[in-house]
């Protein structure tokens, strides 16, 4: 039989285990903010069945906000998490990039006529053309850095200044309007379905990359070149063209988000569609407790993250704090996330685990 002491040895062993596990951070980053509001309003958790302006039922609430909005960033954080793993670095243009594929989804659907009566081409060709601009553009930040060896913020900085004037230009600095209800099935609700769209979208984008990451080597490869690009070009890897295929997805998912942010309103504002969405996307790999210095990756630890992330700020948006402030509250999320993943942290936590199992032993 085991004894008191063995018993407590193996708990203590697991739970040791269970904390270590990278998926361990956003969820209980997670875990906190829900205690938080909790404790503070339990209304946040409360869902509501009601209907919509066409008659159709419809779940509202905090949580259904935060499936829906938290959708978009969890489809950038899985095209954030390569570019980073690969790259060790990040894209800030991935705001400006989604205007960019709004602005050419809209033009195919318009055509030359800004606010048309009836689609000009079918939605799935419109969103091919876009999918063709941002996986383009997504080349082009890739070569910048893999070719040329710019740093990734850097050769992405260019985008991010005049991405938004680019899509402008594409529509002639119109705001073109479609009218036709189906395509707001792909930013809103589908007609008996109450769940956002969104969320089915965004669910299906991570089947995909998991049967990816699962099939090919893909994960393999990416963390090879951002743990050591000199030796895996010694094994036989091509470092640039896994860094350009990075930026690539990263474009593919860009256009994705465009499609869903396009589809919400039916038209565009190019200065303000997917604002800052970078900095979400980007903190959302760091809390999946990924090193943003490049290297190995959590996928779902990422995807967790932008849900976190997501819950933050729907969370600040229920106490009322003003969106102007919302970068303040969201930069010491920053400010703590690098303290916790610096090495001397780590190497500290890491060095009070070892004395804990020499004592456990003992």
């Amino acid at each position: 039989m085991q004894t008191n002491e063995t018993k407590k040895a193996g708990a203590s062993s697991f739970f040791g285990r269970l904390l270590r596990k990278q998926v361990m951070i956003p969820l209980a980053a997670l875990l906190i903010l829900f205690l938080f509001n909790l404790i503070m309003d339990p209304s946040f958790f409360k869902i509501e069945l009601g209907y919509n302006s066409a008659g159709n039922p419809v779940l509202s609430g905090f949580l259904i906000t935060i499936l829906d909005s938290g959708s978009e960033l969890a489809i950038l954080a899985i095209g954030m998490t390569l570019v980073t793993a690969a790259t060790g670095g990040q894209d800030i243009s991935v705001g400006a990039t989604t205007a960019i594929a709004g602005s050419v989804l809209l033009r195919v659907l318009c055509g030359s006529n800004s606010r048309p009566e009836t689609l000009q081409a079918p939605i799935i060709v419109a969103f091919l053309a876009a999918c063709v601009v941002a996986m383009l553009f997504g080349a082009f930040n890739g070569v910048l850095v893999a070719v040329f060896k710019i740093q990734p913020m850097i050769a992405t900085l260019i985008l991010y200044t005049a991405g938004r004037s680019i899509a402008a230009w594409i529509n002639n600095n119109e705001l073109p309007v479609v009218s036709d209800e189906t395509l707001t099935y792909f930013g809103e609700f589908i007609p008996g379905i109450p769940i956002p769209t969104p969320f089915f979208i965004a669910v299906a984008c991570m089947i995909v990359i998991g049967l990816v990451l699962k099939f090919t080597n893909l994960r393999l490869y990416t963390q090879a070149v951002g743990i050591n690009e000199n030796s895996s070009r010694l094994n036989g890897l091509n470092p640039v063209f896994i860094k350009i295929l990075s930026f690539v997805i990263l474009g593919l998912c860009v256009a994705v988000v465009g499609l869903i942010k396009v589809s919400r309103i039916s038209t565009i504002n190019y200065s303000v569609i997917a604002k800052d969405i970078e900095m979400d996307a980007i903190l959302a790999v760091a809390l999946g407790g990924n090193a943003l210095s490049g290297g190995k990756f959590n996928m779902t630890a990422s995807i967790i993250g932008a849900y976190v992330i997501q819950c933050l700020t729907t969370t600040l948006y229920k106490f009322q704090v003003r969106s102007d402030a919302l970068p303040a509250y969201k930069a010491v999320v920053v400010i703590v996330l690098v303290i916790v993943s610096a090495p001397v942290v780590r190497e500290k936590f890491n060095a009070f685990m070892a004395k804990r199992k020499v004592k456990e032993a003992a």
